[in-house]
């Protein structure tokens, strides 16, 4: 059959009938999917062309692939062809079960047309929609077409209530119970925040306030507590349950000075029990409680007036929002995501589902309220929580207290908007996972063969991949997620909401290919692989599981933990692996522009069998790789580290080539910029040239930046220093400048470049004596960020004049080409929590040349704790002996020096 028609199709074109052909024949067999199709209904075209008939006559015999057509302007009645398309997904679904039962060739299309399809519930799939190995079921765009699939509700409605405060209102949609987000054509709002006005002091049960004044704030059940954690920013307070997170509590009420907090949130995020030794928690993750005072207070209604944030008032069923310059909220789209997941994919162990692709499909407008309800958002890490009114004292914490739930690690997921479980074959490709609020797209336990390439995760509110779990570290083989690839993605501004959002998260897996991703603009860490490592600081082995053969590789990594700290630009926790040759590989990563302190490749807790192999790495903050962990696995005692390989690495760190204790590190090399790494090395990382094209789309009419982060002061003599974390989304174009303004109108401004290099400003013209505080925008081409929330206050006065002490650590470490990687910390009374006058900068004096080089940055500002930086002097000549001399300087000039030498370089 095919022959006679190949023939067929040939003759036609030397006839010039093919245009016929293709209108009549090719066009009528397709549709003939959903129709019956009549050949002889076609008199004129047949005898235009008569050998027409001869090919209606064999396509009539011939099998047809499955073809179902979708609009948002089709109607459920209509037969779903090309001319008279069905309009929902649902009944797309329907259609698709029955045609599978048909016999027809390949895949089954069902094309969806351009224009938003608003769901009404999630699509449901279990596996009675599964397609099979040859005929597998494709949701796909039509060409050139863009369907986005939407779990959102618009507001219409809005007036113009308080001119002063440029202050609207709209009634919200009646299905709608609470709001979480809020989009204005297409930019995310966010929810009502600010400092407290008064102190706070921690009781069992919440806090006891200073004074009554926020007793009479509206609605205070629907008022949330949020602790960002602390980053080694100056005069930052640090709190949250580790610096890699930012949990947050619902309050229940509030009675005069007395604020109670929703349970069991409180609970799980003050009360974490502890080991009978009293020296950390069980969890071995973080520390007891969040401390004593919220970084802010968000969602009140008291708050409202700054431009791009809105309040939802659950008793009166009104949204309230200040617009942002240049929106019009009687013409905008504004989208309020309703539905918390968009496609619910219930397969199991023994009906998994399988063979479904989605292609060119954008994903948005859904929701997540589990935050604000009684379980809060109680951090671990990575978005894991701790949940439900025994999570504190006993979930996850298996053998470590009694009753503990096993197995250990296995905290609460966050969901995922598309989620899939036990998905085999299943592919998502060039799709976009945007406006989201809760992870973008979740690949849940029992994963197996599916692919996610080509796609875009941007602005969601957690994490934008998550694959796998951390519930089944010892799952059956039929069980397991492996064999997955993510590649040729880009991930930016993940974590928009939910700050110690990761790009991609991957639990315990086997044969993931996490290869050519673009990963930019993250408030935390960028991918993260592994779980269930930490009981090695209390000498026990980690969490056992099946974790095998994973390969990250290729990724370009930049501006990265730009809010929280201690994460990297890829994470590591626990056992990968039986032996180096079957664990994980890092290999050909370009990572750089790392802001707050981590590490460019974290091995952390247990980390073993990892091989770290010809990745660049540049500009980061401390230890480019991590750390060594003691090894308890199988039995040992300790006395060695946990199986490591380093090797062929271009960086600034340093490291000598050593061998011992598990750990091998070899034939690194120090560069000075990225431009003295290979150039194949560079040009490979990322993006595949075929998936460049994703960078440019837009998901929103042209934005200016959002607000920057986590700004801090300190105060000299009639001046301040002001630090901050730079804006995560920068708007539809980059940001080019920060300006800075004190609660006395004075102001500063610098480019994003030299914010990079110097990670503070100078306020000059303050008043001694005077309490001032600072706020913070970002602008760009399109405009200017609203404010950030105000620093806390600080008072210029006559400052301590004393130098710096001399720093502490110093090493150096020489390298070949006339390069030393020179390590530091920070002087010993200059730790963030007892500084007389924060460090800005460190000078390294070499001899007998006489130079002299300055470094500044955020590995000096925020250097935190016991950590070491490191930074590159080049320029040196091989065979020479040289001294070098590193001192602090802040504001009162140049310290006391420690001197290392001398050292003769290769």
């Amino acid at each position: 059959m095919l022959h006679v028609l190949a023939a067929l199709y040939s003759y036609l074109i030397s006839k010039k009938c093919f245009s016929i052909f293709w209108s009549t024949v090719v066009s009528a067999w397709y549709d003939s999917a959903v129709t019956e199709f009549i050949p002889w209904s076609l008199p004129v075209q047949i005898r235009t062309c008569p050998l027409v008939a001869l090919a209606l006559a064999l396509f009539a015999f011939a099998p047809a692939p499955a073809q179902i057509y979708v609009s948002p302007t089709g109607n459920d009645a209509n037969p779903g062809t090309l001319s008279k398309p069905i309009q929902t997904l649902d009944h797309a679904r329907a259609l698709a079960r029955t045609a599978q039962q048909k016999k027809h060739t390949g895949d089954l299309h069902i094309w969806l047309a351009g224009g938003t399809y608003r769901l009404s519930e999630p699509l449901l799939l279990t596996a009675d929609d599964s397609g099979t190995e040859a005929s597998r079921i494709l949701y796909a765009a039509m060409p050139g077409q863009h369907p986005i699939v939407s779990g959102g509700l618009q507001v219409k409605g809005w007036k113009l209530i308080d001119a002063s405060r440029n202050l609207w209102s709209a009634p919200a949609p009646e299905q709608v119970t609470n709001v979480r987000q809020l989009y204005i054509d297409g930019v995310r709002a966010s929810r009502t925040r600010g400092r407290l006005p008064i102190k706070l002091t921690e009781t069992p049960t919440g806090y006891t306030a200073s004074d009554a004044t926020i007793s009479a704030w509206k609605n205070p059940a629907d008022m949330e507590l949020v602790y960002t954690g602390g980053n080694g920013v100056w005069s930052e307070p640090s709190v949250g349950l580790g610096s890699w997170t930012e949990p947050r509590c619902p309050i229940a009420a509030i009675g005069g000075a007395t604020i109670t907090m929703q349970q069991p949130c409180w609970d799980n995020s003050t009360q974490r029990v502890m080991l009978p030794s009293g020296a950390r928690t069980a969890n071995l993750v973080g520390p007891k409680s969040v401390g004593k005072q919220p970084t802010y207070i968000e969602n009140a209604f008291e708050l409202l007036g700054t431009p791009g944030q809105f309040y939802f008032d659950r008793t009166a069923h009104v949204i309230y929002y200040t617009p942002r310059h240049g929106e019009n909220l009687r013409t905008a789209d504004v989208e309020l995501p309703f539905l918390q997941k968009l496609i619910d994919g219930q397969g199991t162990a023994s009906a998994p589902i399988h063979d479904i692709a989605f292609s060119g499909i954008q994903f948005s407008y859904a929701a997540w309220l589990g935050a604000s309800g009684p379980d809060g958002f109680s951090e671990i890490q990575a978005g894991y929580q701790v949940t439900g009114p025994d999570g504190y004292s006993k979930q996850g914490l298996c053998k470590l207290v009694p009753d503990g739930a096993c197995p250990y690690g296995a905290w609460t997921k966050e969901p995922g908007n598309v989620a899939i479980a036990f998905a085999h074959n299943i592919s998502f490709t060039r799709d976009a996972f945007v406006h989201l609020g809760a992870a973008g797209l979740d690949l849940g336990d029992g994963a197996q063969h599916c692919t996610v390439e080509g796609s875009v995760f941007t602005d969601i509110s957690g994490n934008g991949v998550q694959l796998g779990g951390v519930d089944a570290p010892l799952a059956p083989i039929a069980e397991q997620t492996g064999d997955n690839r993510i590649d040729n993605n880009l991930f930016e501004n993940v974590g928009a909401e939910f700050r110690g959002g990761i790009g991609i998260v991957v639990g315990y897996a086997q044969r993931t290919s996490i290869d050519h991703n673009q990963l930019d603009h993250t408030p935390y860490a960028t991918i993260s692989i592994g779980w269930g490592g930490w009981p090695d600081k209390i000498q026990q082995a980690g969490q056992a599981n099946y974790s095998n053969h994973n390969v990250i590789a290729n990724n370009l990594i930049h501006n990265f933990m730009q809010v929280l700290s201690d994460g990297g630009g890829i994470y590591t926790q626990g056992r990968t692996g039986k032996t180096l040759d079957d664990g994980e590989r890092v290999a050909g990563n370009v990572i750089y522009n790392q802001y707050s302190t981590g590490h460019a490749i974290y091995t952390d807790n247990g980390s073993s069998m990892i091989t770290v192999d010809g990745n660049v790495i540049f500009h980061t903050n401390h230890d480019n790789w991590g750390s060594r962990h003691r090894d308890f696995y199988d039995g040992l005692d300790g006395k060695d580290s946990d199986p490591l390989t380093i090797e062929n690495n271009y960086w600034q760190q340093g490291d000598r080539d050593s061998s011992k204790g598990n750990v091998t590190e070899s034939n690194n090399r120090l560069i000075n910029a990225l431009t003295e790494a290979p150039a194949t090395l560079i040009q490979a990382a990322g993006l595949r040239p075929q998936y460049r094209d994703i960078t440019k789309l837009t998901f929103s009419k042209p934005s200016a930046p959002e607000a920057p982060n986590r700004v801090a002061a300190w105060a000299g003599d009639g001046y301040a220093l002001v630090t901050w974390c730079p804006s995560v989304f920068s708007g539809t174009s980059p940001v080019t400048t920060y300006t800075v303004t004190a609660s006395t109108g004075a102001h500063a401004t610098i480019s994003s470049d030299d914010l990079w290099k110097m990670t503070y400003i100078k306020v000059p013209g303050l008043t001694n004596g005077a309490p001032v505080t600072f706020t913070v925008t970002a602008g760009n081409a399109v405009g200017t960020s609203p404010q950030s929330l105000p620093a806390i206050a600080v008072t210029p006065g006559n400052a301590d004049k004393q130098l710096p002490q001399a720093p502490a650590g110093v090493s150096v470490d020489p390298g070949a080409g006339g390069k030393v990687s020179i390590h530091f910390q920070l002087p010993p009374t200059e730790q963030p929590e007892n500084l007389a006058s924060p460090v800005i900068a460190y000078v390294i004096k070499v001899e007998p040349s006489g130079r002299k080089v300055t470094f500044t940055g955020r590995n000096v500002t925020a250097l935190e704790g016991k950590h070491a930086t490191f930074n590159v002097v080049d320029g040196l000549t091989p065979g020479t002996a040289y001294t070098f001399s590193v001192s602090a300087v802040n504001t009162n000039g140049e310290g006391t020096p420690t001197v290392i030498g001398p050292i003769t370089l290769p």
